[in-house]
């Protein structure tokens, strides 16, 4: 597992790359347009269902305006800070064959001459797997979650568990899936570090403005851990 952390650092540096830096624009660009289109789809519904009959019976006329608003930021907030980690990775992974060319191009030449990358579909289906996969998770954690919410923490342990989890696999299968040769279930990378990986880039990902670059970071350093072990193999 310590390679991890030299793999991160190693993430954070490649930042600096004209291609990287391509990616991070779109990326987050495309992550903050889904959460402004769904805050503005979710502010309109609100408006729509407070005009109801049956809602303005029950709340006040002049009280109806601060009600949206109020619902509005709680759900808009909540929102961001629950699928933050779902869409940006759903989102990154649409690109993520640039991040992985860039690591290979710059540590690894040799390898990068037999990486076969993704074609778009394969991308967006490999995307919408990992929404699927991250989503269902999440929701399954909810009532454990809700469960340790006198706690505090918990609740928070609870998702850095489950997303550590899920975020280490999807960033090492990131490589991987350029160099499996089919056997897409092989990921060299042992699981230990897949998920030290996932922990610490979900614990990125809680830090405001740290949370927009972490998913690169991290697609990046799982190339490293990925092409690290086949390298040692060949």
């Amino acid at each position: 597992m310590s390679a991890v952390p030299a793999a991160i650092v190693r993430g954070f540096a490649q930042l600096g790359d004209r291609a990287v830096l391509r990616v991070a624009a779109k990326s987050i660009a495309v992550t903050l347009a889904v959460f402004a289109g769904a805050s503005v789809a979710l502010y309109a519904g609100l408006d729509r269902l407070l005009r109801s009959e049956w809602v303005a019976a029950v709340v006040p006329a002049g009280y109806a305006a601060t009600a949206q608003v109020l619902v509005w930021l709680a759900a808009s907030v909540l929102a961001f800070w629950l699928l933050l980690r779902v869409v940006a990775l759903a989102v990154l992974q649409l690109f993520a064959d640039d991040v992985v060319a860039a690591v290979e191009a710059r540590h690894y030449p040799a390898l990068a001459t037999r990486a076969q990358p993704l074609p778009l579909h394969r991308e967006v289906a490999v995307a919408l797997r990992g929404l699927t996969r991250a989503l269902g998770y999440n929701l399954l954690a909810l009532p454990i979650a809700a469960v340790l919410v006198f706690t505090a923490i918990g609740p928070a342990l609870v998702f850095l568990g489950v997303n550590a989890v899920l975020l280490g696999r999807e960033l090492t299968d990131m490589a991987w899936l350029r160099h499996c040769a089919g056997e897409e279930r092989a990921n060299p990378v042992p699981r230990p570090e897949r998920i030290l990986l996932g922990a610490a880039i979900a614990a990125m990902m809680a830090v405001p403005v740290l949370n927009l670059v972490a998913p690169l970071v991290g697609a990046a350093a799982g190339t490293h851990l990925v092409l690290r072990r086949i390298g040692t193999q060949r």
